[in-house]
């Protein structure tokens, strides 16, 4: 049988990095794509991938730009001819109040986390159609169907992906190609140190959101204390890619199913009311 061919980006650290290994690690030509090629986690990556004799290669892939997308995905495709499986998982969180967020801002926020993984599948898909499979995993995240205060810029990138992949698996099902996207919940990694704040202001009528940045700080301390790891997504995506028939939509984590569970319980009302109490903002206003 012909070797498989998986692409990840976003591969230097975290659910890229341990994708990217299970993959390899169960019998996938991984290609492991990242941004830059310098730093620990390539070093990493590729001192396992040799130690273990893995099928394994690192490509510098950035997803927002054009060029660099159509460089990687020609490469393999002169040298494998094939891509069965592709994780879109490149992307960043952008924090902050939508009044204190540039435009600019929330623009590089969608270039990396929604038009990132357009570039990727507009490239692949072709070579899918042509033979009549593969599977495009869109990691998107419980905050692409659930909203928290203060990150409007990446809800609004993770909803967008969510749409698109409900709509584009209408498109692709004929061609036989599969999509499927995972949504963690709370998962230790880089992720949380990649983090990038809005500007803020002086502008003292903005207090309110201090305060709010404060009690948000607070719960999402607590909250990583009881993250997942990221070789758990890792795990579920491998188990999504490798199945017969797959489903379309895997929630990782207990916090993401209890949560989208209490949503589907609720009232829009009731639901606003328990993320604030939850958060403690109830009074955020009289401090």
């Amino acid at each position: 049988m012909t070797q498989k061919v998986a692409v990840v980006t976003g591969s230097s650290s975290g659910q890229g990095y341990e994708t990217s290994l299970i993959l390899a690690r169960n019998g996938f030509h991984t290609y492991a794509t990242m941004r830059k090629l310098e730093g620990e986690g390539p070093k990493e990556i590729a001192h396992i991938a040799k130690n273990e004799n893995l099928p394994l290669e690192i490509i510098q892939l950035d997803v927002n730009n054009d060029n660099s997308v159509s460089d990687a995905i020609n490469k393999i495709a002169n040298e494998k001819n094939r891509i069965d499986v592709v994780v879109n998982n490149a992307g960043y969180d952008l924090m902050g109040a939508l009044e204190e967020t540039s435009v600019e801002q929330i623009k590089a926020q969608f270039e990396t986390n929604f038009f990132g993984a357009v570039r990727v599948m507009q490239a692949v898909i072709p070579m899918m159609k042509k033979h009549g499979e593969g599977i495009i995993v869109n990691t998107t995240s419980l905050g692409g169907r659930i909203s928290f205060p203060l990150n409007s810029a990446y809800h609004a990138t993770k909803f967008a992906l969510e749409g698109l992949s409900e709509s584009v698996r209408y498109e692709l099902e004929p061609f036989g190609i599969k999509i499927i996207v995972i949504e963690p919940g709370g998962v230790g990694s880089n992720f949380l140190n990649n983090l990038k704040m809005a500007t803020k202001t002086s502008d003292p009528l903005n207090a309110p959101y201090r305060s709010m940045e404060n009690r948000i700080s607070e719960y999402f301390e607590q909250w990583s204390k009881n993250a997942i790891h990221p070789s758990e997504v890792a795990k579920v995506i491998l188990q999504a890619v490798t199945s017969d028939n797959p489903e379309f939509r895997y929630v990782v984590g207990k916090d993401a199913a209890i949560a989208l569970e209490s949503r589907r319980n609720m009232s829009d009302k009731e639901f606003y009311d328990s993320i604030k109490k939850q958060m403690n903002m109830q009074k955020q206003f009289e401090d």
